[in-house]
């Protein structure tokens, strides 16, 4: 056994009995039924993964920012360097990025893994090397990875949210950083959701209408080239499902969503609860979700991203984003923005008075 099979065997649903009790409370609060929205989805939620109600509080929260390069950057489908990848990992060890900003705000630690940077990195105790390749190979000549290089990042986002776990982190934050990823993510929010390219292929960092046009093309290309034009028929989970994944996966993803899957599925494993952030992070848990259906109780959509293909992932996924404030930055951004309100869904399950114990009466 491997430890991504060990970890998906570990993956179990979430727990029906715990759920029922807590929403039950939910509705025995001083509030009407149902007035905290979505924040009572999120509370029963998290007491099935837990197994209990009230669930332990998500904190403190770790941000792991995974960073990798990208093949498919030299069909020009960015006006960005590839080296800004390698500048932008030095930045979140200097503390100098939005991340480490909104990290602070929220008590977050954050952490840095290059699992596939191709600029050479300095040696820094900060950094964490998981690196599986220097960058994806180009997705539109032939596999963006080998399979052993996509389990192999699989494998490095699980050790990583075991290591945070194993350290107290107790909600953990999917964090990206590699030029060219919306390309990959919109190739495979519609390998899994069966979309076409021209619906989820967004602009990314704000290119022009020739870029955009060219980014279309290449992700309708790289979808031709390896037979994903159609949404994937095997049940998600089954075995054939999970090597459907896996190749998708490698076809056409990148190191980094590779690791985010491994990442929540590191999550899931360990009953923890995974803010996904933007269209990086949806795009890498369609692929856990590929893997390990049950996986998708363990997250939490932070935010929705003005691309195109993280609300069409979001809606496959059937996850509901908290946050929407248009942000396109990904690092974890949105995804730690929505860390307090989830702490708050959590706090009032243990905080809230019931009518009964308030002397307050319910309506009849």
């Amino acid at each position: 056994m491997t430890l991504l099979d060990d970890t998906l065997a570990a993956i179990a649903p979430l727990s029906p009995g715990a759920m029922a009790r807590a929403r039950d409370h939910q509705d025995r609060l001083t509030k009407p039924r149902g007035a905290l929205g979505a924040l009572e989805d999120v509370s029963v939620r998290l007491a099935g993964l837990a197994g209990d109600c009230p669930p332990p509080l998500p904190a403190p929260a770790a941000l792991a920012i995974f960073a990798a390069d990208h093949g498919v950057h030299a069909q020009g489908v960015t006006p960005w360097p590839q080296e800004v990848t390698a500048q932008m990992v030095a930045n979140f060890l200097a503390g100098g990025a939005v991340a480490n900003c909104f990290a602070a705000q929220v008590g977050a630690s954050v952490t840095v893994v290059d699992v596939g940077v191709k600029t050479p990195l300095p040696e820094d105790p900060a950094l964490v090397s998981e690196k599986v390749a220097p960058g994806t190979a180009d997705m539109t000549r032939g596999p963006a990875m080998t399979p052993e290089q996509a389990r192999a990042a699989l494998e490095a986002g699980i050790r990583v949210a075991a290591e945070l776990v194993r350290r107290g982190a107790r909600c953990l934050v999917t964090g990206d950083m590699g030029i060219a990823n919306t390309t990959a993510s919109a190739a495979l929010i519609c390998a899994f959701t069966g979309r076409p390219a021209e619906e989820v292929t967004g602009r990314g960092t704000g290119v022009d209408d020739e870029t955009h046009a060219r980014k279309i093309e290449v992700v309708s290309r790289a979808l031709a080239l390896h037979g994903l034009t159609t949404a994937p028929r095997a049940v998600p989970g089954s075995p054939a499902g999970v090597e459907r994944a896996l190749a998708t996966l490698a076809a056409v993803g990148g190191l980094e969503h590779a690791a985010i899957a491994g990442f929540v599925l590191g999550a899931a494993a360990r009953r923890v609860p995974v803010i996904l952030d933007g269209v990086i992070a949806g795009a890498a848990a369609l692929v856990a979700a590929g893997l390990s259906p049950d996986a998708l109780g363990a997250c939490v959509a932070g935010h929705r991203s003005p691309e195109p293909g993280h609300g069409a992932a979001l809606a496959h996924l059937g996850l509901r984003p908290l946050v929407d404030l248009e942000l396109r930055l990904g690092e974890g951004t949105g995804g730690l923005l929505a860390h307090p309100l989830v702490c708050a869904a959590v706090r009032v399950l243990h905080e809230v008075a019931t009518f009964d114990s308030a002397g307050v009466a319910d309506k009849n």
